[in-house]
């Protein structure tokens, strides 16, 4: 893939990709979120095939939407795998077991335990 009529179709389709998974992330839709991911790789694999030679400005502003859209998703992401976290633990009563200081508590817990 080499035109840059061809780059600009999947970076419009990578755009297209992100947004839906911002909803499916924002609705909480897993099968969605999955096949976005599928999709993602898929386009990443074409535009990795893609020459640099052939960006334009408008290529270059679809890059920078992408990685913004990117970086929201992760942001996202990362705030909805926080709310689980923080409701398990509330449902359990016991704090985060892989956080440091939750790590170095059951540490501390267990070593001093006798016979180990």
């Amino acid at each position: 893939m080499n035109s840059r009529s061809d780059i600009k179709d999947v970076l419009r389709q990578m755009l297209a990709v992100m947004e839906e998974e911002r909803q499916a992330l924002a609705g909480l839709d897993l099968d969605t979120i999955m096949g976005c991911t599928a999709n993602k790789t898929s386009l990443c694999d074409r535009l990795g095939q893609a020459s640099n030679d052939n960006l334009d400005e408008e290529c270059l502003s679809m890059i920078e939407a992408v990685k913004r859209l990117n970086e929201v998703n992760r942001q996202i992401r990362n705030l909805v795998a926080a709310n689980v976290s923080s409701r398990l633990d509330a449902l359990t009563g016991a704090p985060a077991l892989y956080n440091a200081r939750g790590a170095r508590a059951g540490y501390a817990r267990y070593s001093a335990t006798p016979g180990t």
